[in-house]
């Protein structure tokens, strides 16, 4: 058994498999690829192998639930590991209940409309079930599956992309004024989470990029911090991983916080001694009772204790860095330095995400030029 590429177009490819009927009759098969030729050999080696061991997947008789299981396990191999777990709680949850049992080749757009309109119908009638974020969650993977499955040669065209999920309502962003943040920042001081709060709300930083901070990222002489890594917790662990954003930052210090991080230091030097532990460069700034890193979840629910207990006004901890954004536009920031602190992609998802601290952006901007022309113009 064996198979070539050949190029059709530029970033367009054949690949062609030599296979062999029960009666030993040779049948040749097409498949189409895009994508540069290393991707075109690699898909090769994995139609080849399919077809030795008698597992490739019959376009007329494959299920969806079948084509998910070898897509799940094709994308074990692209992608993170929470986000292949990601993609496996969406499946088993979301898609299998409404659509596994459907043959691929006849999956229609209409077909996942309405199974995506009766996850929403019977979400209601059990006064809970699928929201539309969850069917939302339910199309994008999906859609990506099934884009897949017309690379396989699987599909000729993507159902999935024919269909819109259900709006999602944006809710009103929660979070902490100046005074209020202070308050917090006060409460926390001497436990555990006090470095942790210090930095997501004077920072702005992500949940997994604070757990992923060590001293070696830290210049406190020249007040700034290289955010090139964060943590991943997976069922199995956690993992250091690069940021969200795909690529590093460097965040800029308030005094507050390199003296904080000064006095903290000395502390955790001491903490850890007594645990019989030195501190290196490379141990990570915030530590638990034990001397072991802040996995990401741990430090969410530890944070819905604190602000439980505390009596102040309840947010998520993520709320704390759109805080500090909040915060820093409301002051007159410039957006596109919000943007570059906060590690966002784009300054477009800055604007959106706190579009609602533009409108008392706006009157100042008015208020400015008003003042600069009245006095321009002696009126």
């Amino acid at each position: 058994m064996k198979g070539h590429i050949r190029e059709r177009s530029p970033g367009h490819w054949a690949i062609v498999v030599d296979t062999r009927d029960a009666s030993g009759k040779r049948k040749r098969k097409w498949h189409s690829f895009t994508g540069n030729k290393r991707g075109a050999q690699i898909e090769a080696a994995r139609l080849i192998t399919e077809a030795k061991r008698g597992t490739a997947l019959d376009p007329e008789k494959v299920t969806v639930r079948e084509f998910l299981d070898r897509w799940l396990e094709h994308m074990s191999t692209q992608v993170s590991p929470r986000t292949i777990e990601i993609y496996r709680e969406n499946v088993q949850f979301l898609i299998l209940p409404a659509l596994g049992n459907a043959l691929l080749s006849k999956l229609k757009p209409d077909q996942i409309a309405k199974a995506y309109s009766e996850a929403l119908q019977s979400g209601r009638k059990r006064g809970g079930g699928l929201s539309p974020r969850s069917v939302g969650m339910m199309h994008r993977t999906l859609s990506q599956a099934l884009k897949q499955a017309v690379t396989w040669n699987l599909l000729t065209t993507n159902p999935a992309a024919s269909c819109k999920p259900p709006r999602i309502e944006r809710k009103e962003m929660k979070v902490h004024d100046v005074g209020t943040t202070a308050k917090l920042i006060e409460y926390a001081k001497g436990g555990r989470l006090y470095m942790p709060i210090v930095l997501f709300a004077l920072c702005g930083l992500r949940r997994a990029e604070v757990a992923a901070i060590r001293w070696s990222r830290l210049s406190l002489d020249t007040a700034s911090l290289s955010v090139s890594t964060s943590i991943e917790q997976t069922e199995r662990g956690t993992r250091e991983k690069p940021p969200k954003s795909g690529r590093g930052r460097t965040v800029a210090l308030p005094s507050l916080v390199v003296e904080e991080l000064r006095r903290h230091r000395l502390q955790q030097a001491e903490d850890l001694l007594r645990l019989g532990i030195r501190q290196t460069d490379e141990t990570h700034v915030c530590l638990r009772e034990d001397g072991s890193p802040w996995p990401p979840r741990l430090l969410t629910h530890s944070f819905v204790r604190l602000i439980k207990s505390s009596g102040l006004p309840r947010i998520r901890l993520h709320d704390l860095r759109h805080s500090h954004a909040t915060h820093l536009l409301a002051t007159g920031v410039h957006p596109k330095v919000v943007q570059e602190r906060l590690g966002h992609a784009s300054i477009q998802l800055t604007l959106d995400t706190y579009s609602h601290v533009m409108p008392s952006m706006q009157d100042d901007a008015a208020a400015t030029i008003d003042a600069a022309m009245r006095k321009a113009m002696k009126r």
